[in-house]
């Protein structure tokens, strides 16, 4: 029987926290399933993402340790997501730590060490600081540099 193992998500500005914690994750068994937040799940958690989710997404699903990515639209879906996919282990970096318990009903839950002086909240914090613009300018930014991108596709 094979083991999976799931985790969750935004995985805005991919960074190497992110490609360590997704390694060490897959590690533990013999498939990873990763649950991308999706852009109306990040409104609901108030949680402004620079990259849509369709990148995100596309980013995570090319990974080489990942075998799967699935959308997160809902804090209730991780009891279903572990049914459907017949999870053994659930893992969340240790800023989760204490908020799955109630999953070990359900499958192993384990709480993975972060990469230190890394995240994307440092990230999205330095390049306002460095840029010395506001949030909604940069977001302003994204979408003009998306809207470009589109024009060129």
């Amino acid at each position: 029987m094979k083991k999976r193992v799931i985790t969750y998500g935004t995985f805005d500005m991919f960074h190497i926290g992110h490609l360590r914690l997704l390694q060490r994750l897959a590690a533990q068994g013999d498939e990873l399933i990763v649950a991308v937040s999706t852009d109306p799940f990040n409104k609901i958690k108030n949680k402004t993402v620079l990259i849509p989710y369709q990148q995100r997404a596309e980013i995570v699903r090319n990974i080489k340790c990942v075998d799967r990515v699935i959308p997160e639209d809902s804090w209730d879906q991780k009891i279903s997501d572990i049914k459907k996919y017949d999870i053994s282990l659930f893992a969340m970096g240790d800023d989760w730590e204490g908020e799955f318990e109630f999953l070990k009903e359900y499958c192993e839950v384990q709480y993975f060490e972060r990469t230190r002086d890394i995240s994307t909240t440092q990230l999205k914090k330095s390049l306002t600081g460095f840029l010395s613009i506001s949030k909604e300018d940069i977001l302003g930014a994204f979408k003009v540099i998306e809207a470009l991108k589109n024009d060129f596709d």
